[in-house]
């Protein structure tokens, strides 16, 4: 086991309460660790919510947080993975001026280049939307930035893990 920190997605079933999200955040906060990334989404079992939150941490604290995660009444299992047993996409929304799309042929390449989507053009702006590693939508946002961004967001990290974590044998009979 690692006493280094690193990267670790924590993937959280729960029953979808409201004030859940309150007490989960609040058991980082109290040991002083920044949540780098959170989203919350339904899973494949009906009914059932999954969070996954990126933090940054070694791994005998993520074991502990896992434990105090699972203690929470509506919380069903709680699993964590480093970034090499998952499968994840993070997304990134840019919004820019419509006239450099047409003015700027570097853009189009950068576009083309980047596998972005155009998702909107209009006359007073276009929205790209790239999704990937986060490196890759860094790369896309410092190539744009140049140009002059209007907005910009990026999503938390979605992920599924590479190995079988036989959670829906484990919701079905909960839902029974």
């Amino acid at each position: 086991m690692s006493t280094e920190k690193q990267l670790f997605t924590i993937s959280v079933y729960t029953e979808n309460n409201v004030g859940l999200l309150n007490r989960i955040s609040a058991i980082f906060q109290r040991r002083h660790i920044n949540i780098e990334s959170l989203n919350i989404s339904p899973s494949e079992i009906e009914g059932v919510a999954k969070f996954t939150i990126v933090v940054n941490m070694i791994e005998v604290n993520v074991k502990k947080i896992i434990g105090q995660i699972e203690k929470q009444v509506e919380v069903i299992k709680a699993y964590y993975h480093d970034l090499d047993e998952i499968i994840y996409q993070i997304s990134g929304l840019f919004k820019i001026k419509s006239e450099l799309l047409f003015e700027e042929r570097q853009i189009q390449n950068i576009i083309k280049e980047s596998n972005a989507r155009i998702v909107t053009v209009n006359k007073d702006f276009f929205v790209l939307e790239k999704s990937g590693r986060k490196e890759e939508i860094v790369e896309l946002y410092n190539e744009l930035s140049v140009f002059g961004i209007m907005q910009y967001t990026r999503s938390g990290l979605i992920a599924v893990s590479k190995d079988e974590m036989k959670i829906s044998t484990l919701l079905e009979t909960y839902n029974n």
